[in-house]
Protein backbone atom coordinates (compact mmCIF):
# COMPACT_ATOMS: atom_id res chain seq x y z
CA UNK A 1 0.00 0.00 0.00
CA UNK A 2 2.97 2.35 0.48
CA UNK A 3 3.33 5.03 3.11
CA UNK A 4 0.57 7.22 4.46
CA UNK A 5 -0.27 10.50 2.73
CA UNK A 6 1.32 13.27 4.79
CA UNK A 7 -0.99 16.22 5.38
CA UNK A 8 -0.49 19.70 6.81
CA UNK A 9 -3.52 21.83 7.74
CA UNK A 10 -3.43 25.64 7.66
CA UNK A 11 -6.68 26.94 9.18
CA UNK A 12 -7.13 29.80 11.63
CA UNK A 13 -10.30 28.53 13.36
CA UNK A 14 -9.06 26.21 16.12
CA UNK A 15 -12.25 24.14 16.34
CA UNK A 16 -12.37 23.58 12.56
CA UNK A 17 -8.62 22.89 12.46
CA UNK A 18 -8.83 20.27 15.20
CA UNK A 19 -11.93 18.77 13.60
CA UNK A 20 -10.11 18.26 10.29
CA UNK A 21 -7.08 16.82 12.08
CA UNK A 22 -9.28 14.33 13.94
CA UNK A 23 -11.29 13.39 10.85
CA UNK A 24 -8.25 12.85 8.65
CA UNK A 25 -6.05 11.31 11.34
CA UNK A 26 -8.63 8.58 11.97
CA UNK A 27 -8.67 7.58 8.31
CA UNK A 28 -6.43 4.72 7.21
CA UNK A 29 -3.59 5.78 4.94
CA UNK A 30 -3.49 9.40 6.13
CA UNK A 31 -1.23 11.15 8.62
CA UNK A 32 -1.69 14.74 9.77
CA UNK A 33 1.91 15.81 10.31
CA UNK A 34 1.09 19.20 11.78
CA UNK A 35 -1.51 21.96 11.75
CA UNK A 36 -1.07 25.72 11.84
CA UNK A 37 -3.27 28.75 12.54
CA UNK A 38 -1.69 30.81 9.75
CA UNK A 39 0.73 30.68 6.86
CA UNK A 40 3.02 33.02 8.76
CA UNK A 41 3.28 30.40 11.53
CA UNK A 42 3.65 27.56 9.05
CA UNK A 43 6.44 29.14 7.01
CA UNK A 44 8.95 28.59 9.83
CA UNK A 45 8.73 24.79 9.93
CA UNK A 46 6.53 23.50 7.11
CA UNK A 47 9.60 22.60 5.06
CA UNK A 48 10.50 20.02 7.74
CA UNK A 49 6.97 18.58 7.65
CA UNK A 50 7.43 17.31 4.07
CA UNK A 51 3.69 17.27 3.32
CA UNK A 52 2.20 15.55 0.30
CA UNK A 53 -0.98 17.63 0.58
CA UNK A 54 -1.62 20.98 2.24
CA UNK A 55 -5.20 21.80 3.29
CA UNK A 56 -5.35 25.58 3.06
CA UNK A 57 -7.98 28.08 4.18
CA UNK A 58 -8.24 31.42 2.34
CA UNK A 59 -9.14 33.86 5.09
CA UNK A 60 -6.07 33.72 7.32
CA UNK A 61 -4.50 36.34 9.59
CA UNK A 62 -1.49 38.01 7.97
CA UNK A 63 -0.72 36.38 4.62
CA UNK A 64 -4.02 35.13 3.19
CA UNK A 65 -4.46 31.80 1.43
CA UNK A 66 -4.34 33.21 -2.11
CA UNK A 67 -1.06 35.00 -1.35
CA UNK A 68 0.30 31.90 0.39
CA UNK A 69 -0.20 29.49 -2.53
CA UNK A 70 2.75 30.63 -4.72
CA UNK A 71 4.98 30.87 -1.63
CA UNK A 72 4.10 27.32 -0.62
CA UNK A 73 4.62 26.07 -4.19
CA UNK A 74 8.08 27.62 -4.22
CA UNK A 75 9.01 26.11 -0.85
CA UNK A 76 7.37 22.73 -1.47
CA UNK A 77 7.14 22.21 -5.25
CA UNK A 78 6.00 18.60 -4.91
CA UNK A 79 3.19 19.29 -2.44
CA UNK A 80 -0.40 19.58 -3.64
CA UNK A 81 -2.55 22.42 -2.27
CA UNK A 82 -6.21 21.76 -1.60
CA UNK A 83 -8.28 24.84 -0.77
CA UNK A 84 -10.95 24.37 1.91
CA UNK A 85 -12.89 27.58 2.45
CA UNK A 86 -16.26 29.30 2.76
CA UNK A 87 -15.50 31.57 -0.22
CA UNK A 88 -17.33 30.82 -3.46
CA UNK A 89 -16.71 33.99 -5.49
CA UNK A 90 -15.49 33.33 -9.01
CA UNK A 91 -12.51 35.66 -8.62
CA UNK A 92 -11.33 33.84 -5.49
CA UNK A 93 -11.69 30.45 -7.16
CA UNK A 94 -9.78 31.44 -10.29
CA UNK A 95 -7.11 33.31 -8.32
CA UNK A 96 -6.54 30.19 -6.21
CA UNK A 97 -6.36 27.87 -9.23
CA UNK A 98 -4.20 30.30 -11.22
CA UNK A 99 -1.78 30.59 -8.29
CA UNK A 100 -1.31 26.81 -8.18
CA UNK A 101 -4.04 25.23 -6.06
CA UNK A 102 -4.87 21.71 -7.24
CA UNK A 103 -8.40 21.53 -5.84
CA UNK A 104 -11.08 23.72 -4.29
CA UNK A 105 -13.64 22.59 -1.71
CA UNK A 106 -16.13 24.57 0.33
CA UNK A 107 -16.43 23.93 4.06
CA UNK A 108 -19.91 22.43 3.75
CA UNK A 109 -18.31 19.51 1.87
CA UNK A 110 -19.12 16.12 3.45
CA UNK A 111 -16.28 14.82 5.67
CA UNK A 112 -15.93 11.65 3.57
CA UNK A 113 -15.54 13.78 0.43
CA UNK A 114 -12.77 15.84 2.07
CA UNK A 115 -10.81 12.68 2.91
CA UNK A 116 -11.47 11.24 -0.56
CA UNK A 117 -10.34 14.53 -2.18
CA UNK A 118 -6.98 14.41 -0.39
CA UNK A 119 -6.32 11.04 -2.03
CA UNK A 120 -7.62 12.32 -5.35
CA UNK A 121 -5.39 15.39 -5.37
CA UNK A 122 -2.37 13.28 -4.37
CA UNK A 123 -3.11 11.03 -7.38
CA UNK A 124 -3.06 14.03 -9.71
CA UNK A 125 -6.78 14.83 -9.75
CA UNK A 126 -8.46 18.22 -9.32
CA UNK A 127 -11.28 17.76 -6.83
CA UNK A 128 -13.89 20.50 -6.54
CA UNK A 129 -17.16 20.90 -4.71
CA UNK A 130 -20.12 20.46 -7.07
CA UNK A 131 -21.07 24.15 -6.90
CA UNK A 132 -17.46 25.22 -7.59
CA UNK A 133 -17.15 22.87 -10.59
CA UNK A 134 -20.44 24.20 -11.92
CA UNK A 135 -19.15 27.77 -11.63
CA UNK A 136 -15.92 26.91 -13.46
CA UNK A 137 -17.81 25.18 -16.29
CA UNK A 138 -20.25 28.06 -16.52
CA UNK A 139 -17.41 30.55 -16.93
CA UNK A 140 -16.17 28.64 -19.99
CA UNK A 141 -19.64 28.54 -21.52
CA UNK A 142 -20.11 32.30 -21.39
CA UNK A 143 -20.30 34.47 -24.47
CA UNK A 144 -16.70 35.46 -25.15
CA UNK A 145 -17.87 38.59 -26.99
CA UNK A 146 -19.47 40.03 -23.86
CA UNK A 147 -19.47 43.84 -23.61
CA UNK A 148 -19.08 43.49 -19.84
CA UNK A 149 -15.71 43.53 -18.13
CA UNK A 150 -14.70 40.60 -15.91
CA UNK A 151 -15.52 42.62 -12.78
CA UNK A 152 -18.90 43.72 -14.17
CA UNK A 153 -19.71 40.10 -14.97
CA UNK A 154 -18.81 39.03 -11.41
CA UNK A 155 -21.02 41.74 -9.94
CA UNK A 156 -23.97 40.93 -12.19
CA UNK A 157 -23.68 37.22 -11.35
CA UNK A 158 -23.80 37.99 -7.65
CA UNK A 159 -26.80 40.27 -8.13
CA UNK A 160 -28.49 37.51 -10.13
CA UNK A 161 -27.91 35.24 -7.12
CA UNK A 162 -29.98 37.66 -5.06
CA UNK A 163 -27.17 39.43 -3.23
CA UNK A 164 -27.51 43.04 -2.18
CA UNK A 165 -25.02 45.69 -3.29
CA UNK A 166 -23.44 45.72 0.17
CA UNK A 167 -23.06 41.90 0.11
CA UNK A 168 -21.43 42.12 -3.32
CA UNK A 169 -19.02 44.77 -2.05
CA UNK A 170 -18.09 42.57 0.91
CA UNK A 171 -17.65 39.40 -1.16
CA UNK A 172 -15.46 41.10 -3.77
CA UNK A 173 -13.48 43.19 -1.27
CA UNK A 174 -14.47 46.48 -2.91
CA UNK A 175 -16.36 49.48 -1.55
CA UNK A 176 -20.06 50.09 -2.07
CA UNK A 177 -19.50 53.13 -4.27
CA UNK A 178 -17.41 51.02 -6.67
CA UNK A 179 -20.24 48.48 -6.89
CA UNK A 180 -22.74 51.26 -7.66
CA UNK A 181 -20.44 52.61 -10.38
CA UNK A 182 -20.08 49.16 -11.98
CA UNK A 183 -23.86 48.59 -11.90
CA UNK A 184 -24.40 51.94 -13.61
CA UNK A 185 -21.96 50.86 -16.36
CA UNK A 186 -23.69 47.49 -16.67
CA UNK A 187 -27.06 49.19 -17.22
CA UNK A 188 -25.53 51.48 -19.85
CA UNK A 189 -23.80 48.66 -21.71
CA UNK A 190 -26.89 46.44 -21.71
CA UNK A 191 -29.23 49.34 -22.41
CA UNK A 192 -31.48 48.52 -19.44
CA UNK A 193 -32.90 50.44 -16.51
CA UNK A 194 -33.46 47.82 -13.84
CA UNK A 195 -31.84 44.90 -12.06
CA UNK A 196 -34.43 42.47 -13.46
CA UNK A 197 -33.87 43.63 -17.05
CA UNK A 198 -30.08 43.47 -16.63
CA UNK A 199 -30.28 39.88 -15.38
CA UNK A 200 -32.75 38.86 -18.10
CA UNK A 201 -30.68 40.42 -20.91
CA UNK A 202 -27.44 38.93 -19.58
CA UNK A 203 -28.92 35.43 -19.34
CA UNK A 204 -30.48 35.60 -22.78
CA UNK A 205 -27.11 36.54 -24.28
CA UNK A 206 -25.11 34.08 -22.13
CA UNK A 207 -23.18 36.89 -20.46
CA UNK A 208 -23.67 35.21 -17.08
Amino acid sequence: MGRDIRIVIIEDDEIIREGYALLIGQSDGYTVVRSYASFDDAVKTIGDDSPDVILLDIELPGTNGIQAIPKLKKMLPHAYILILTVYESEKTIFDALANGASGYLTKNTAPSKIVESIREVKDGGGPMSVNIARMVIKSFQRNQESPLSKRETQILEQIADGKSRSQVAKDLFIDLETVRSHIKNIYLKLDVNSRADAIKTAKENKLI
